[in-house]
């Protein structure tokens, strides 16, 4: 018990270093993620076959694997073919990998979101605005896109949340968030106790935010009600 008081202020500390990262990683994958999303999305749907063929197979294949290996992959092979170090050294060079890893998974699945809350706005809206003389980007973004967000919401929140607790694989490449920080002091602990408690304290930190989260995104959903 002593020794945990004695560690209590140096892996609390630890442990904000590590949720920052946490942070930055979560919040650069949806700036990444979300219009990347939608541009495979409108690449699945094109009328162009070969560009229609090749991104579902890119989203099949990225849906279809796990993300670790995935990270792993972006993050070493480029570096065995060039025989160099394509991300920069250090712990940017492991974010910028770990970033793209993220962005291009989580936009692969927020594609399959979007495509379906499209396709599932009625035609006959479509049909309606071209009668009115709108052309198709006053349609998409006067009817379709706001009725779109409504129905894409819900999905939309259940992978955002499952994003703040993926990012603990990030540890694969030695990337130093908040699983990767509460490990750290695993090595060297003596007995369970002193090896485990730092994470239930990271534990914590996941639950209050993605409580934060679902509220904020369940007040979301509620503005978004007046379409149905």
């Amino acid at each position: 018990m002593e020794l945990i008081m004695e560690q209590f202020p140096i892996v609390i500390q630890s442990l904000n270093v590590g949720f920052l990262q946490t942070l930055k990683l979560f919040f650069v994958t949806l700036l990444g993620a979300l219009p990347l999303g939608l541009i495979i999305a409108f690449g699945s749907m094109s009328h162009f076959r070969p560009l229609k063929y090749i991104t579902n197979i890119i989203v099949w294949v990225v849906r279809g694997t796990p993300l670790m290996i995935q990270m792993l992959i972006i993050y070493y092979f480029p570096g065995l073919v060039l025989n160099n170090v394509v991300w920069g050294g250090g712990e940017s060079g492991r974010f910028v990998a770990a970033s793209v890893a993220f962005i291009f998974n989580y936009a692969c699945y927020f594609s399959v979101i979007y495509r379906g809350g499209i396709q599932s706005v009625p035609q006959g809206q479509t049909e309606a605005g071209l009668v009115l003389g709108m052309t198709k980007s006053q349609i998409f973004f006067k009817i379709t896109l706001m009725q779109m967000i409504k129905r894409i919401v819900p999905p939309m929140s259940n992978e955002i949340i499952t994003l703040v607790k993926d990012t603990s694989l990030a540890r694969i490449i030695a990337l130093q968030e908040i699983i990767w920080a509460g490990q750290s002091f695993l090595k060297g602990s003596q007995g369970i106790s002193g090896a485990i408690w730092p994470m239930f304290f990271a534990a914590v930190y996941y639950l209050v935010f993605n409580g934060i989260l679902t509220v904020l995104l369940g007040r979301l959903e509620k503005k978004l009600d007046y379409f149905r």
